[in-house]
């Protein structure tokens, strides 16, 4: 069970902050193999936590999840070829497919979580959705592995990919245990060598209003970036001005020199049309922040 107080779920940040959820309404819980579930409804609508974290939510969940993919999709050659590692409500990996993505492989570790997240959840994949997903009828194939053990795999195959997005759980950063040896610099190298030429990996960045400017805290902040700057040649930080939780850095191992302005020209020719980005988001949100600069 998820650790609740009556109707209320105390969510912790760091030592010295917590964060109360009202939980109006539990739909589900579960303990998985994997990790504890929940999802409940919330003043942000029906609200998936994982080990008292909250995911994804029905106010805001588009803004989050467009920000992991479309920055990415349009600084990219092309998007033929996803990744998604994570993201069990499915929401990434459907957006890739209405970019037009011919084959996306949606990578997740816990099957009952996906399924749970079908059933309960009013955005993301649907039940139908996800045994298509699990059959690979469409462009969309549930893989339920270890991400880093299908990223080696796929390098072992020889595939490569033109986007990849990584929708893992916060960092604990003084553990490199399970997903956390995925934010890794060494991963970093790797994910570079399963990108296309022209490809762009994407990756969020946990709690960024509480990354800056302490020395406690910035090194969330400034520690992938400074990774990415030692692995790719374009870097850009995209921060959502609708989505407070959506901090996303991405690279790309092509050299751009001015990556912004391609992606503002680009954005009118994707089949895909943005909700919750457009040019002046993509002008303003890519600014990048003192602490950073």
């Amino acid at each position: 069970m998820a650790n609740t107080t009556g109707s209320w779920l105390r969510e912790p940040i760091r030592e010295d902050v917590a964060d109360l959820w009202r939980l109006h309404e539990v739909h589900c819980t579960a303990d998985t193999e994997f990790q504890r579930m929940l999802i409940a409804r919330t003043r942000l609508g029906v609200t998936l936590f994982c080990d008292d974290n909250p995911q994804s939510a029905e106010c805001g969940q588009l803004a989050f999840h467009e920000a992991e993919l479309i920055p990415a999709a349009l600084l990219a050659e092309q998007v033929r070829r996803v990744l998604v590692i994570g993201c069990s409500e499915g929401p990434v990996p459907q957006i890739a497919a209405e970019l037009g993505a011919e084959r996306v492989d949606h990578v997740d570790i816990d099957p009952e979580c996906v399924r749970l997240c079908a059933d309960h959840l009013p955005f993301g994949y649907t039940p139908e959705d996800v045994k298509r997903a699990e059959h690979w009828e469409g462009p969309v194939r549930l893989h339920y592995a270890d991400g880093a053990d299908f990223v080696a795999e796929a390098l072992r195959r020889g595939d490569s990919y033109d986007v990849i997005v990584l929708d893992l759980p916060e960092e604990d950063q003084d553990s490199t245990e399970g997903y956390n040896a995925m934010y890794g610099q060494e991963f970093f190298e790797t994910y570079r060598r399963l990108l296309t030429p022209g490809g762009v990996l994407s990756t969020h960045v946990s709690r960024p209003h509480l990354s800056f400017p302490t020395a406690e805290t910035a090194d969330s902040l400034r520690r992938p970036w400074q990774q990415l700057g030692r692995t790719f040649d374009t870097r850009v930080f995209f921060r959502s001005t609708e989505q407070p939780w959506a901090a996303i850095m991405i690279g790309s191992p092509t050299r751009r020199a001015d990556p912004v302005r391609r992606m503002r020209e680009r954005l009118a020719e994707i089949d895909y049309t943005p909700r919750t980005i457009d040019a002046e988001e993509l002008r303003g949100a890519t600014y990048l922040p003192l602490a950073l600069r």
